[in-house]
């Protein structure tokens, strides 16, 4: 068995002819740059690009197998660049059984059944070009779909107070909307840990992943997890899901659900904590607010005993170090490599070398969690504060 960085959650911005995929994501998220990029400086081994349903993006793929740059693997996937490439696609549910709009992520095989679930999606959405569109069929209809064409499903980003399962979508238990026999796997989202969820006993049986929903390159592996596979592909990844024959998630790294943009119940005018009891703002009045991720997960808690689980490991991604800004990051990569490198394993004595001892602590109190932080909420992330004493 072999140990691979893995990130299954990452959009596509722009077509190689310039068409937007996902329009609130970065103009250089193209295809070609991500996966560059994934193998280069981040330093993962698999990455899940979750817009390949677009067609333009399905034509780009098989230009890149003409030209013998990407390959099709025998067991599930794509691989270029020494990076696997598992093809997903990210979806937006909201039928009657909904309370609330609900993202899920599907992965498909192969790109002809990429190929086949677009054609499928064509019929029931407005916009088959672009990210995260709403389909106009039941959620239980789209998983049978996935399945019958040898699919995972995976609700995205659970708790997030818009578009997701626990946010807005049911209003206890996940029954309410799917069909919990055909669910793969469920992705936490930036603003809660395996701890946190494990707090609602439905989501026990499941695996959890921890993905960046990177909207640009420098948010790619913001979370990831370490997965243990004989080798880099969807059937050992859809493997890891099922923990068969000893595959298994060995660690989630993810950041402090602190640094969350949807952590704490906030007020949305000036993201002062909110207090539904009081129902208006104490420190400006006014009566417009988000409920956090961690207020919701305490709504629904019905678990005390979680169950074991690879360990969640809170990590600081690189661009959130105070002082560690472009010009500093190249002057690591020039030794190290990859971010991966320098997040896990960059000696101190070696990182003084290269940049301020100050940015150097903050790197090392970041890996053995001696950060303070200040809380995220109403969609601004936190921030790094001190490190403790």
């Amino acid at each position: 068995m072999e140990q691979f960085y893995t990130d299954l959650h990452i959009h596509i911005g722009r077509t190689k002819s310039g068409k937007p995929v996902k329009i609130t994501a970065s103009k250089s998220l193209t295809l070609s740059n991500i996966i560059e990029f994934t193998s280069k400086q981040k330093g993962l081994d698999m990455i899940g690009i979750i817009d390949c349903h677009s067609p333009e993006v399905i034509l780009e793929m098989e230009q890149l197998i003409e030209e013998g740059r990407m390959v099709e693997l025998d067991s599930g996937g794509m691989h270029m660049d020494n990076t696997t490439i598992i093809l997903g696609s990210e979806l937006e549910i909201y039928d009657t059984t909904c309370s609330g709009p609900i993202h899920v992520l599907c992965y498909l095989p192969t790109l002809d059944s990429m190929k086949e679930f677009s054609s499928w999606l064509s019929l029931h959405m407005k916009n088959i070009t672009l990210s995260s569109q709403r389909i106009y069929v039941s959620g239980i209809e789209l998983q049978n779909k996935v399945k019958e064409l040898k699919g995972l499903f995976i609700p995205a980003h659970v708790f997030t107070p818009f578009k997701s399962l626990y946010g807005r979508g049911v209003k206890e238990s996940l029954t309410e909307v799917l069909n919990p026999e055909m669910i793969d796997g469920i992705e936490l989202g930036l603003s809660s840990d395996t701890m946190m969820a494990d707090q609602i006993k439905e989501l026990h049986e499941y695996t959890f992943l921890t993905n960046s929903d990177a909207h640009s390159l420098e948010k790619i592996a913001r979370e990831y997890q370490v997965m243990e596979m004989q080798a880099a592909n969807f059937l050992e990844f859809k493997k890891v899901l099922h923990q068969e024959d000893g595959r298994r998630v060995v660690a989630n790294y993810g950041l402090d659900p602190k640094l969350g943009k949807y952590h704490e119940t906030v007020c949305m005018k000036c993201y002062s904590p909110f207090s539904e009891e009081i129902g208006e703002c104490a420190n400006c009045g006014s009566k417009k607010w988000v409920k956090g991720v961690a207020k919701r997960i305490l709504e629904l808690k019905n678990a005390d005993a979680p169950p074991k689980r690879p360990p969640y490991i809170h990590q600081v991604p690189l661009d959130y170090i105070p002082g560690l800004g472009k010009k500093t990051l190249e002057k690591l990569l020039l030794y190290f490599s990859t971010e991966m490198q320098i997040i896990h394993e960059a000696p101190y004595e070696k990182l003084i070398e290269i940049i301020p001892v100050k940015v150097a602590e903050f790197i090392m109190a970041a890996r053995s969690g001696h950060l303070q932080f200040k809380k995220g909420g109403g969609g601004k992330y936190g921030k790094v504060g001190e490190i403790k004493s």
